[in-house]
């Protein structure tokens, strides 16, 4: 039996956990993070926090008894993917962690949509959004002392990585499950753009080199080692995007398949083994898998779990404590479909899919009767809402997508309501996974292909991927949904025209 380190850098904390050859997770521990709010849409997080939590994670994952430390076979992590940070030659963080939840840059979204979209569309595979290239443009116009210190540009799995096998700038990578993020990408063949990269000035030096997810990039270092509890010298791989490690072990492995990642982010996803931007709708994301030649077409609410959290922080859950949701689950779910006419808007960072920057949140139709209930059920109900958008695109754009299920795994999927109200809306019936940590035992199986132990990533997480709890759709409510869902829609195109004019308005 081998066992592998897994970490998963998200958003609301890191998770890392010891995994063994069948997919088990022996063990796992998780540390908080620090999000630092500021004016302006900012919203960062300091790298020398992210890598010290990672690493007392896995020292406390691996110093658990039942853990066989010899038999750490390898090491692989996967993080938040839109956001980024600059290092110096050292490999030190000389910016802190932009993160994806960060909106300063959609001043240079603007220039980059000047340019033409449907051409970037159409490299990238992904809109203009709040994503790498419009961030280090940021860096370059707006910090050009900093900019001037920046050796390349990481994301945080990367950063942590390379610190863990002691990397020098020159040896700095990005795997190509987040190029559609990157701005300066070719994300159909693989490679930088040298179109993009001249078209917007950036730096090619700063890129770092294309990597495949599996491909070992170094080895645990001794000083890193002893802090993280394990022997020296474990092969390290590169690792992916935490999206594309949530759908490889949730088992979308093959054309054709739905995944709902119900995190602080809300992402639906397809699966697909055609290339196909979407340069209509400027909805759709297309990024790679980690199986090679499948793509993953997808869209996602800029913080729509982050939205759930904000509202149970509102009324009283400030420790995220189970029962405290479990109370507004019960209490929603005594409300009618439709909240009793109150929309929710999710977008308080903007809208992402498609792209509008300036679109903010809130709610509307409230009157005096509605309640805290009534609120909750209308952000779980605005998120379905979105995601009917979504699979309307997917549908007309990707001939391949199921419309027998969807699998969902991330924090909300543990929520029976939130899970019935997606399925009621969408028509579908929404299927639960027996593991829910699919991003960590994805990272371990890509360990294990890393270093020659498993023979075929698309078999063992296919094999690894199995379905619970099936929620079926109540086709009763579908008439009451799409009324609501039409409307949702109409306010939310309503609104961004109202938010357009004012910008006019002032310049």
């Amino acid at each position: 039996m081998r066992y592998f380190i897994s970490a998963d850098i998200g958003t609301q904390g890191t998770k890392a956990a010891v995994v063994d050859d069948t997919g088990r997770i022996v063990s796992s521990a998780f540390r908080p993070s620090r999000l630092i709010r500021g004016q302006d849409g900012r919203i960062e997080q300091e790298p020398e926090e992210m890598f010290a939590s990672t690493v007392d994670a896995i020292a406390e994952a691996v110093s658990k008894p039942q853990v066989p430390k010899g038999r750490i076979a390898a090491i692989g992590l996967d993080g938040q993917m839109a956001g980024i940070l600059g290092i110096d030659r050292e490999w030190r963080a000389v910016t802190p962690y932009d993160s994806w939840l960060d909106s300063r840059c959609s001043s240079v979204m603007g220039d980059m949509k000047a340019w033409g979209e449907e051409r970037f569309i159409a490299l990238t595979g992904c809109p203009v959004t709040n994503a790498h290239g419009p961030k280090q443009l940021w860096w370059k116009r707006e910090r050009p002392d900093v900019y001037r210190k920046i050796a390349k540009f990481v994301v945080p799995a990367v950063y942590i990585t390379g610190r863990l096998a002691g990397l020098r700038a020159d040896q700095a990578f990005i795997d190509d499950t987040y190029l559609h993020f990157t701005g300066f990408a070719d994300t159909g063949q693989g490679i930088w753009s040298e179109e993009l990269i001249r078209a917007f000035g950036m730096d090619i030096e700063k890129l770092p080199s294309i990597v495949r997810p599996w491909k070992v990039i170094g080895y645990l270092q001794p000083e890193h080692a002893d802090a993280a509890a394990l022997p020296p010298g474990i092969p390290i791989v590169a690792g992916c995007g935490d999206t594309a490690a949530c759908a490889l072990g949730a088992g979308l492995t093959e054309p054709g398949r739905l995944l709902d990642i119900a995190g602080t982010a809300s992402v639906l996803a397809g699966c697909t083994d055609h290339y196909k931007p979407d340069t209509q709708t400027r909805t759709l994301m297309y990024a790679r898998s980690v199986i090679p030649d499948l793509y993953l077409p997808l869209a996602y609410i800029n913080g729509g779990g982050e939205c759930i959290a904000w509202f149970g922080k509102l009324v009283g859950s400030r420790s995220g404590a189970a029962s405290s949701y479990d109370e507004l689950n019960r209490e929603a779910g005594r409300i009618p479909p439709g909240s009793d006419g109150l929309l929710f808007i999710p977008h308080f960072g903007g809208r992402v899919c498609p792209s509008d920057s300036q679109l903010r949140g809130g709610w509307i139709g409230m009157h005096w009767g509605h309640g805290q209930a009534a609120m909750y059920r209308s952000i779980l109900e605005s998120i379905a809402y979105e995601y009917a958008g979504y699979l309307s695109i997917l549908k007309h754009a990707v001939d391949q997508v199921a419309s027998s299920q969807v699998h969902v795994v991330g924090g909300g999927a543990s929520s029976a309501l939130f899970n019935q109200i997606k399925a009621d809306v969408l028509g579908l019936p929404y299927r639960t996974m027996q593991n829910q940590e699919t991003a960590l035992t994805a990272i371990a199986l890509i360990a294990g292909y890393g270093i020659g132990t498993v023979p075929s990533l698309a078999e063992a997480a296919a094999g690894q991927a199995k379905p619970e709890q099936m929620y079926d759709p109540d086709l009763s409510k579908r008439g009451t949904y799409a009324r609501y869902a039409a409307a949702y829609h109409e306010a939310v195109s309503r609104l961004s025209e109202l938010y357009q004019q004012r910008l006019q308005q002032h310049g």
